[in-house]
């Protein structure tokens, strides 16, 4: 029950109960009072009317006179003390559970311990609010694991920028010292121009970072269409040099083969571009392109014929700064220059800002596959966020 009709209910209930006592109170008081002798005359059918002295003793005067102090007592006492039964009998059916159990979880949430879970389960105004204020935990819960994700991040990122600015700085420094003494050979200008021009791209990688984290999730209505033909033209201007294809799987769409789906149309054309292009970057002839819907998610997979992905980054999935080994063509193993994990790091980042992931595989007996799934509920939160923040006291 709602909390109104429990309280009605049990109203009625205690104060009929006490109605019922007070008729019973009164009843045993008329049958005690019965065997009280009393005075008075008598009048009989013939006119004839006897007088009946007093015989009461002064016992039964106290108890004539402690019945009718029962019975005004009795009148007041049983209708009170029936509505103060049902306040408590309602704070502790339908009150005093949800309330402590808020109250445990406010101070909970107070101490930074978002780890434990609402008990209370009932259909009635408390309960609802119990499971809201669970479901504001849950997220609270989400938010502080994804601060703490990405400030674990951002540790392991700055970690990974000052590392590799070791070396340059150093054949930096080295560099001036020649060039003071006068020792510097003729590559000396060489070397300054190009380990100032890495720092640089260190640097302008840290910046497009911080861009992607900020950047916000403006979720609207896309056609699939669309974004076929998008695919089509970012993979022809990106790898237009190579064969590709794209193909989308129709399931779930209109009769005409269209449809519609919320999600950020430029952070979805963002990630293909970083795929496509860095696919289009190691593959040998092929390129393939898949879009396809699967529940609440819309999922893009990039497929190129190349070497693969090394085994590190697909175990520990790709970082700023990292780089890959490629064989050239007499087999020897060559530091790549470029920074191969910037592009699929920034995919990353922004599928997750579209609450989904992304995946990086070796397709057996092909190449590398990157699979970039994007969550196409977003609209529904956004709405129930604002809605909160218009709500708010």
């Amino acid at each position: 029950m709602g909390l109104k009709k429990s309280f009605l209910v049990l109203s009625s209930f205690c104060v009929l109960l006490a109605l019922l006592l007070l008729l019973l109170v009164f009843m045993a008081c008329n049958g005690v009072s019965r065997n009280i002798p009393a005075g008075g005359l008598e009048i009989l059918s013939d006119s004839t009317v006897i007088r009946h002295p007093e015989r009461v003793t002064e016992r039964q005067q106290r108890i004539a006179s402690a019945l009718g102090v029962v019975q005004l007592v009795s009148c007041i006492v049983f209708p009170v003390g029936g509505l103060a039964v049902s306040g408590v009998l309602y704070y502790h059916m339908k009150l005093k559970e949800p309330i402590t159990a808020l109250r445990d979880g406010i101070g909970r949430i107070q101490n930074h311990d978002l780890d434990f879970a609402l008990s209370v389960r009932s259909e009635d105004e408390l309960g609802q609010l119990c499971a809201a204020f669970d479901t504001m935990r849950e997220e609270l819960l989400k938010s502080n694991r994804e601060l703490w994700r990405q400030a674990e991040e951002r540790k392991r990122l700055n970690a990974a920028f000052s590392h590799d600015l070791r070396n340059p700085i150093t054949v930096l420094k080295g560099t001036v010292k020649l060039l003071r003494q006068g020792k510097a050979d003729e590559q000396a200008f060489d070397r300054l121009e190009s380990y100032t021009l890495r720092i640089e791209q260190y640097v302008e990688a840290m910046s497009g970072i911080q861009r992607l984290e900020q950047m916000p999730v403006r979720v609207v209505e896309c056609a699939y269409s669309l974004l076929c033909s998008e695919l089509e033209e970012t993979a022809h201007l990106l790898a237009g040099g190579l064969a590709y294809s794209v193909s989308r799987l129709d399931y779930g769409l209109t009769a005409s083969g269209d449809g519609s789906m919320w999600l950020d149309h430029g952070l979805f054309l963002t990630v293909a571009e970083n795929l496509i292009g860095n696919a289009a970057r190691f593959a040998n002839n092929t390129i393939l392109i898949y879009m396809e819907r699967q529940g609440d998610f819309l999922l893009l997979s990039v497929i190129d014929d190349g070497p693969g992905y090394p085994e590190k980054l697909v175990q520990d999935g790709p970082k700023p700064f990292g780089k890959i080994k490629t064989e050239d063509g007499g087999g020897a193993l060559n530091q790549a220059s470029a920074h191969f994990g910037m592009g699929l790091y920034g995919s990353q980042i922004l599928c997750m800002k579209h609450g989904g992931t992304l995946k990086l595989e070796n397709k057996t007996g092909y190449g590398a596959r990157a699979v970039a799934s994007f969550w196409l509920n977003m609209l529904p939160n956004v709405l129930l966020t604002i809605l909160a923040v218009s709500l708010k006291p």
